[in-house]
């Protein structure tokens, strides 16, 4: 019974350390823009509409700090900077493909 419990307590911790990252407004936004490949900020600007620089850069170094995004600086001239999945982010993909499909399953709209 022990063992059982502290799956479940293991299984709980990691859903809601998920949904801590997953659950802010935009980053699944985000994860899916950069589904199709690599990206500028201001590419993912105008993919993810609505969202301010400032919150789309907070958002880039939460997902980077979780391993999903990584940031890649190229030293140009000019330099540029782009945004890409890890493969932990390209896990994540058919995932929130699945969430989305069962959210419009049996979620209601308020």
């Amino acid at each position: 019974m022990a063992e059982i419990e502290h799956d479940l307590h293991r299984c709980d911790a990691a859903v809601t350390l998920a949904f801590s990252v997953l659950g802010k407004r935009w980053n699944g936004m985000i994860v899916s823009s950069l589904g199709g490949g690599p990206s500028t900020f201001v590419a993912l600007r105008r993919a993810v509409a609505g969202i301010s620089d400032t919150v789309l850069s907070d958002r880039l170094a939460e997902l980077a700090d979780a391993g999903l995004v990584a940031r890649t600086v190229d030293a140009g001239p000019p330099v540029t900077v782009s945004y890409a999945l890890t493969a932990g982010g390209e896990g994540l993909l058919p995932i929130l493909d699945d969430l989305g499909t069962w959210a419009s399953a049996n979620l209601v709209r308020r």
